[in-house]
């Protein structure tokens, strides 16, 4: 008996699983980075309304969700290679990090957020007491 068999099939199953397919799309992609008492992460969402985009905060567990909306109407597609329908990315913050004081920011299709280092991670001096009565400072 013959089997018919495709040789990229392989290839277009892990293609689909990284890349996502247009009913599951792919994860949005983001830049994280530090400076100084705040870390700093960016997803790329363009054509994102930023009215659909979503921020939830549980524990430590940041959730981004967005949605690209399905192209409507009777015109036929040529290409169609940007993933279109909802977004979803979750982070798992340290404990270092003040979920309270997340700050949001959407612009030119590039979603910003600006998450403070809490206060109890931050370095201080504490003073110690001598039998002199004399202060001294020890970094920790």
């Amino acid at each position: 008996m013959l089997m018919r068999t495709d040789p990229f099939r392989e290839l277009d199953r892990l293609t689909q699983q990284f890349l996502g397919t247009s009913a599951r799309p792919a994860v949005m992609p983001m830049d994280a980075w530090r400076t100084g008492d705040e870390f700093v992460v960016e997803f790329d969402l363009p054509g994102v309304d930023p009215e659909s985009v979503e921020l939830d905060v549980e524990r430590n567990v940041l959730t981004v969700k967005a949605q690209r909306p399905v192209q409507e109407g009777t015109a036929e597609m040529i290409a169609a290679e940007r993933p279109r329908g909802v977004f979803s990315r979750q982070l798992i913050l340290g404990d270092n990090l003040d979920t309270e004081r997340i700050q949001a920011g959407y612009r030119n299709g590039v979603l910003s957020l600006h998450i403070p280092v809490a206060e109890k991670a931050k370095p201080r001096r504490i003073q110690i007491q001598t039998q002199d009565d004399d202060q001294l400072a020890i970094s920790r």
